[in-house]
């Protein structure tokens, strides 16, 4: 080579971690877990906001229980756009890169929120003002359906293999993070008279996202890409279309983790929304059951942390398929506490089923996800598998809930079978992949 040949520059990459505990490190987690502790903040601040309020705002000319249903079905479009969001981000992040998505569904998520916290309501401008919490709903559904993918990769893309699974699961944890926030910062609003609420103050919620999406962004913007990305920048492999080939090579990955997730979103949805509006309706204070949602949403976190560390120790699978027995066991005699129309029953229910099994199925459902897929389609192989499966889990629980109790006659029983159904099903799909714990991520899966 001559003293006059250039040599193109490459991309750096900071080396994978041997350690966690490095400020680097700590800065990627951090980011992990703050960014979706905002995008789903913004999400399930609608969940809430379609438990107790919608139905009143925006579809007030009908009946309580339809306009109920119909408030559940606009919370159902926002995870239908999951599986699309995390297509078409997760195919510029294995193209592009992680990071440069997870700014771009930051911003979107937050202008979708902010603006429905400034929507008119039906008696302002009719059949627009539901037509255009829709679209919103969408424009949510798409963000949030690109954010988890890239913040879970980000952390464990720079994790050391024996750390991942805990890595991975600080996204993970941002998402009840968010949940408690949102809880919190509805539950103060509705403390307010309650014609004050339904006119401006369950709209503080949704406008104060737009500090919070600051907050974010200015975190987001100090990570850098990952290791494995940057090593797969200069190969001609990511030029493949990673949905495609997601579909195509891996559709057997792809169904068993949807199916082995929908799991704990069933229980996500009946418990976090559905349940909600149930023992609201049984006459139990509002502020008092978002308190206790807070409290369960806390449980989760603390779940989560120590399910996450177990699957690093003793693998994926054994510690979901823990989550999923205690889940079909539990189905029953949690909806009978339910049944008991108390705030007690509520908050012990509760907790078993969001603070314990889903945490427990969560935990390790991040780095469960990833590892069934090989770097240049991992993120839009994650993030379809873990939004179709909230999608399919908990989209359209609540709807089908209320369905199944109008079938029952008020009873619950239907619903306990489904619940019982879906933990069966997650389980034998969980049964039926390879353990991920020692798997080597820089080559292709087998």
């Amino acid at each position: 080579m001559s003293a006059n040949t250039v040599t193109p520059p490459q991309p750096q990459a900071s080396s994978i971690s041997e350690s966690l505990n490095t400020k680097q490190m700590r800065r990627i987690l951090a980011s992990s877990f703050i960014g979706s502790a905002i995008e789903f903040y913004d999400f399930i601040l609608y969940a809430m906001a379609a438990s107790i309020v919608f139905n009143q705002v925006f579809f007030a000319n009908v009946s309580p229980a339809v306009g109920l249903f119909m408030s559940f079905g606009t919370l159902a479009v926002g995870y239908v756009a999951r599986p699309l969001g995390g297509a078409i981000f997760g195919h510029f992040g294995d193209r592009i890169g992680r990071k440069t998505v997870l700014i771009v569904s930051m911003t979107l998520m937050g202008a979708g929120t902010t603006l429905i916290g400034l929507l008119p309501t039906t008696a302002q401008i009719g059949m627009a003002a539901p037509i255009l919490l829709v679209v919103l709903r969408l424009v949510q559904g798409l963000a949030v359906g690109g954010e988890w993918g890239g913040a879970m990769l980000v952390a464990l893309e720079h994790a050391p293999a024996k750390r991942r699974g805990f890595a991975a699961s600080f996204a993970n944890m941002g998402g009840p993070a968010g949940a408690v926030l949102a809880t919190l910062t509805v539950s103060a609003f509705s403390t307010l008279p309650e014609e004050a609420f339904m006119s401006w103050g369950w709209r503080i919620p949704f406008l104060l996202s737009l500090v919070l999406i600051a907050v974010g962004l200015v975190i987001r913007l100090k990570v850098a890409e990952t290791p494995l990305f940057l090593e797969l920048e200069a190969t001609a492999e990511k030029k493949k279309i990673p949905f495609v080939e997601v579909v195509t090579k891996y559709p057997k990955n792809l169904v068993l983790g949807v199916l082995a997730g929908m799991s704990s979103y069933t229980v996500q949805g009946l418990m976090t929304v559905w349940a909600v509006s149930y023992i609201i309706e049984a006459g139990v204070d509002t502020t008092s059951v978002l308190n206790i949602k807070a409290v369960g949403a806390t449980l989760t976190i603390v779940a989560i942390w120590f399910a996450s560390r177990l699957s690093d120790k003793y693998g994926r699978k054994p510690v979901m398929l823990a989550g999923m027995i205690a889940g079909a066991v539990l189905a029953y005699p949690i909806l009978w506490l339910l049944q008991t129309d108390t705030l007690w029953g509520f908050a012990i229910g509760l907790f078993l089923a969001n603070g314990i099994i889903q945490g427990v199925i969560f935990g390790p459902f991040g780095a469960f996800v990833a590892e069934l897929f090989p770097t240049r389609m991992r993120y839009t192989g994650a993030s379809l598998t873990y939004q179709s499966s909230s999608t399919l889990g908990a989209g359209f629980t609540p709807m089908i809930a209320s369905g199944l109790v109008l079938i029952a006659g008020g009873e619950l029983w239907l619903v306990g079978l489904v619940w019982l159904l879906s933990f069966v099903v997650a389980a034998v799909c969980v049964l039926a992949t390879k353990e991920g714990k020692n798997m080597d991520l820089s080559g292709e899966m087998k």
